[in-house]
């Protein structure tokens, strides 16, 4: 789009189909390369990525190319298809209904790319449920608790 000119920061949520902890360490930084082209051959840029075993966190520069809706669509979409083709896990790999989109401003980034790069540290204190409705309620993101992300399932790492 000619003389079309934005900065719109996005830093967005979703976790593994009933909060599984099944992203291993063995091969999440092969999936966060593999989401990380996703989103670039799209035409946006990726500021930081990283989660836990069940959930993950991306932050990005997106262009008004797309909406976020559909982005989302091609990157859970695509990247349960790769897991599974990959046969990381036993069984079928989805991602849960639905994700948190969150926009921020240009001085905010280098707070929220330190955040998203320690979640490991930050999950030791405070647990996903926690740390999502806190986003919700930090956006006055109106939400009906039937839609929260399910409560997690353990799965012990390999």
């Amino acid at each position: 789009m000619a003389n079309t000119y934005t900065q719109i920061h996005i830093q967005t949520v979703f976790t593994v189909s009933n909060r599984k902890c099944i992203i291993l360490k063995t091969w999440k930084d092969e999936l966060y390369q593999y989401i990380t082209g996703i989103i670039q051959n799209h035409g946006h840029k990726v500021l930081a990525i990283n989660g836990m075993p069940d959930h993950i966190h991306i932050l990005f520069g997106m262009r008004p190319t797309q909406s976020l809706s559909e982005l989302m669509q091609d990157v859970k979409g695509d990247s349960s298809k790769w897991i599974n083709n990959k046969r990381f896990i036993t069984g079928k790999f989805s991602w849960q209904e639905g994700f948190g989109g969150f926009s921020y401003g240009k001085s905010q980034l280098n707070h929220i790319i330190d955040y998203i790069k320690t979640q490991e540290i930050h999950h030791r204190k405070i647990t996903f449920i926690e740390e999502y409705l806190d986003f919700l309620e930090k956006f006055e993101v109106p939400y009906d608790e039937r839609y929260i992300f399910k409560q997690i399932d353990f799965l012990m790492e390999e």
